[in-house]
């Protein structure tokens, strides 16, 4: 990790190709995010670089800045299938665009998928770091996220 970079790990006991699929998913995103931002998707699960999909948000989750609610494109920027997805935001007033990116990496282990999820601010706009308090997203979020990963799959692999 860097002071613009974070990263948490967490061993989920499924292959990475059910978590992969569960991240290309727009609604899959919605379903494990612990910031409480995310409130619904549309758009088709992604299977390449350049990929979008929109993202109806509520920064009132957050509390740190009045934006309500909006919608953002997602643009995948890292897709190697079954090992890495990663992303950043997108919206037509945003310019220069902010240029964080989130994402993750599986790695099969014995015991099923290590999964890394990522936050990285290291390229956000000198416009952006001087109205906004970098990292928006708190590492205990990251880290809840993957929670909710475990536990979403877990229900599902036993429905």
């Amino acid at each position: 990790m860097s002071e613009q970079r974070i990263e948490v790990q967490r061993t989920i006991p499924v292959p990475a190709s059910v978590i992969f699929s569960l991240l290309c998913d727009p609604d899959g995103h919605v379903q494990i995010d612990a910031s409480g931002m995310l409130m619904s998707s549309e758009g088709a699960p992604v299977t390449q670089v350049d990929d979008t999909f929109l993202v109806h948000m509520d920064r009132e989750a957050l509390n740190d800045v009045p934006l309500g609610k909006y919608s953002v494109s997602i643009r995948i920027t890292a897709f190697v299938k079954d090992r890495e997805i990663a992303w950043t935001i997108e919206h037509p007033m945003i310019d220069p665009p902010m240029g964080y990116v989130y994402g993750y990496v599986l790695e099969p282990v014995e015991e099923g998928t290590l999964v890394t999820s990522y936050y990285d601010w290291s390229n956000v706009h000198e416009a952006h770091r001087t109205r906004i308090n970098f990292p928006v997203i708190p590492e205990a979020s990251l880290r809840a996220t993957l929670g909710i990963l475990a536990r979403t799959l877990n229900r599902a692999s036993t429905n």
